[in-house]
């Protein structure tokens, strides 16, 4: 993939970026070298340079014009108050950059990386070394989960077996969009209720129970929907047009969850609030956490830690627990 339309003039510019992506694209998937170009592109349609031109200065300029956003800064996101990208957004592109700088020092090419690590801070830490602050601050923010009864209504608006399928394999097994278009035939197992994702996030594999509901409606969506001369080993695919018998795509799939959303009346119905309101019901129910985890695919539990917040009941029943053992004892010490 190239990244040469990021600008017209300096020949070294295009060559150098190139390269780069070359380099991402050997060692990462496409996703990811798609995002790359994305933040490269957006980059240097703001800092007019050659990479190995690039100043500290010049990246705290893209900050400042990531943070005003367009317009006249009138208008800001509801959800937390401020213009321009959001602050994970930012932090993304600074961390593609990073890593374009950190390859041009290792090819002797830059002296040093300009984007920097952090903000240094008064603040100490053990030792009394100084401890800096980060360079964009994200703030915390628990997803969004469906309600049950919203669930319901969303089902119910879907028109075809197959897309009660997908979306049952988001709110049932905690899939990600990608991973329910990627499903194989050879990767059902409706007998022990299992299926394999051969293709997880960051290439990784794993065998997860399913609920016999989703097998259900796989079963319908297989006898009558799908079309019979369809040669792909992909479970779910185009049903009509051009495309029929082909793979879904996952813009496919977006927008099928979109029109569902639409027909149920929902204000708001996503494929990854699916995937959240499965593990956020899994953990209300009393999964251990390193099984959400396993289920969810995520590498570190610290990315599972989450749904212990969005659990209120099981984090109200704890609370209520503890603080019943709390009121025994002070009033044994009346």
């Amino acid at each position: 993939m190239s990244v040469s339309k990021v600008v017209s003039r300096p020949l070294l510019r295009a060559e150098v970026l190139d390269r780069y992506v070359e380099f991402v694209a050997a060692r990462c998937r496409p996703n990811t070298v798609i995002a790359t170009v994305s933040d490269l592109r957006a980059f240097f349609a703001v800092i007019d340079k050659s990479p190995v031109e690039v100043t500290t200065k010049d990246v705290f300029e893209f900050i400042a014009g990531q943070r005003r956003g367009r317009g006249d800064g009138r208008v800001v996101r509801l959800s937390d108050g401020e213009a321009g990208l959001a602050a994970r957004t930012i932090r993304r592109r600074l961390a593609v950059l990073s890593s374009l700088f950190n390859y041009l020092v290792m090819c002797g090419e830059m002296a040093a990386n300009p984007v920097p690590r952090g903000m240094a801070s008064r603040r100490t830490g053990a030792g009394g070394r100084p401890v800096g602050s980060p360079l964009i601050r994200t703030p915390r923010t628990l997803p969004r989960v469906l309600d049950p009864a919203d669930v319901i209504l969303l089902l119910g608006a879907v028109r075809r077996w197959r897309d009660r399928a997908m979306v049952e394999a988001m709110v049932l097994g905690g899939l990600r969009c990608c991973e329910v278009i990627g499903l194989r035939m050879e990767d059902l197992q409706p007998t022990n209720k299992r299926v394999f994702i051969a293709d997880g996030k960051g290439g990784h594999q794993r065998l997860i129970p399913m609920s016999a509901q989703f097998f259900q409606s796989i079963s319908k969506y297989l006898s009558v929907e799908r079309p019979l001369d369809t040669t792909t080993e992909c479970v779910f695919v185009s049903l009509k047009g051009g495309r029929r018998g082909e793979p879904l795509s996952i813009d496919g799939l977006e927008q099928i969850v979109r029109a569902a959303e639409t027909r149920a009346g929902l204000e708001r119905a996503t494929c990854h609030q699916l995937r959240h309101t499965c593990l956020t019901r899994l953990r209300e129910a009393g999964m251990a956490l390193e099984a959400i985890q396993a289920q969810a695919g995520h590498r570190s539990i610290e990315s599972t830690r989450i749904y212990v917040h969005l659990a209120d009941d099981w984090l109200a029943a704890e609370y209520q627990r503890a603080a019943d053992s709390i009121d025994v004892t002070a009033g044994m010490l009346r």
